[in-house]
């Protein structure tokens, strides 16, 4: 028996067609979501805001931020207007009804000594924003978790090494003149930062160490000599902001970066080092105010950290809002590494300077 079956094949006439609206609606969608995949999970673009990495990194750079090298961290409020900064004309473009615990996917490897690190501020941590939400900063890396930090006479050192500067890495001088004026022009075109004037003829200036000896040069230039507070000078604006830690920005420590699964003694010591990261970054109650140390409601006479820490400076060292000031960073702040200088624009430049043609496309180190 012959079986003969028709099939009728289905014509291009029977599909329906989407309307333009309907195609241009899809590939709007459609690049929203890539878009916001590669951003959160791949690359983004961020601009430098201040100078606190002058001399490597200058106001007006435009850097891509690699978030895969460290592994992504995934949304922690998922709420949010992609593409935005956490607020727009003073109004929250998220919203914090619903915070997922800190989870950050593989990366290629770890934060390492010497990176350039782009990371929440955690100063942010005492207005309750989510930690995502925090206003972003870039900084070297000095020291990694567990690592011993001491800074002598403006050097850092890593358990007992003197640490490596940044190839461009700046400080301040204080200069003193003859009294004959220091022509404008010249320190526009040495890019020295004058941070004020401290007596008749004295000032404190910024001067890249490339036009140093230009500089000591001048006729009108007595004497140059690095601004360094001394040891033992305290300053209460210097993390832990305790007396008991006679700091400053100059000479500082040794300091213990806490490190995932380090115990430390609780005492009267080691909670003005590390209470913050217990009670703010741990999320954990700290009760001090009888004779024994209380964490969450129980006696507690060691604590263990849940999560790694960093040190992060910039390479303007006094000229920096960094770790100096007010402590740790915890890996749940890292966003990514500085791979590359796409675009700089030199604000104070007239139309046909503005762009650094020599940053573009510049790899940072």
């Amino acid at each position: 028996m012959n079986w003969k079956f028709a099939f009728k094949k289905k014509t291009d006439s029977t599909k329906q067609k989407k309307s333009k609206t309907r195609e241009w609606v899809d590939a709007l969608v459609f690049a929203v979501v890539a878009a916001t995949i590669i951003r959160g999970l791949l690359f983004s673009a961020y601009a430098i805001p201040s100078g606190s990495m002058e001399g490597t990194e200058l106001v007006g750079d435009y850097l891509f931020v690699s978030k895969c090298s460290y592994g992504p961290r995934m949304p922690i409020t998922p709420l949010s207007i992609p593409f935005t900064e956490p607020k727009v004309f003073g109004i929250k473009t998220y919203l914090d009804l619903i915070q997922l615990p800190y989870l950050r996917l593989p990366g290629f490897s770890e934060v390492k000594k010497g990176d350039i690190v782009v990371f929440n501020k955690p100063e942010e941590a005492d207005q309750n924003i989510p930690v995502d939400q925090r206003m972003n900063l870039i900084k070297r890396c000095q020291a990694a978790p567990g690592d011993v930090l001491t800074i002598v006479n403006t050097q850092v050192y890593i358990n007992g090494k003197a640490a490596k500067n940044g190839e461009n890495a700046q400080t301040s001088y204080t200069v003193v003149t003859d009294g004959r004026d220091i022509n404008p022009q010249t320190i526009q075109d040495m890019n020295i930062e004058s941070l004020g004037q401290t007596g008749l003829n004295t000032f404190d200036m910024v001067i890249p160490k490339q036009n140093l000896s230009a500089f000591k040069s001048f006729s009108n230039i007595k004497s140059v000599v690095p601004t360094i507070l001394p040891a033992g000078q305290y300053d209460p604006g210097v993390f832990p902001h305790n007396p008991k830690f006679k700091w400053n920005q100059d000479n500082f420590g040794p300091l213990v970066l806490p490190k995932r699964g380090y115990t430390i003694p609780l005492n009267d010591s080691t909670l003005a080092l590390y209470r913050r990261a217990i009670e703010v970054y741990e999320q954990n109650k700290v009760d001090t105010s009888s004779n024994t140390i209380l964490i969450n409601g129980k006696k507690a006479n060691t604590y263990t950290f849940k999560m790694n820490y960093y040190w992060m400076m910039g390479d303007n060292r006094h000229n920096s809002l960094d770790c100096r000031f007010w402590g740790y960073v915890p890996e749940d702040h890292i966003v990514g590494k500085a791979i590359i200088t796409f675009m700089s624009i030199d604000s104070t430049q007239d139309l046909f300077h503005k762009i650094r043609w020599n940053r573009i496309l510049k790899p940072i180190n």
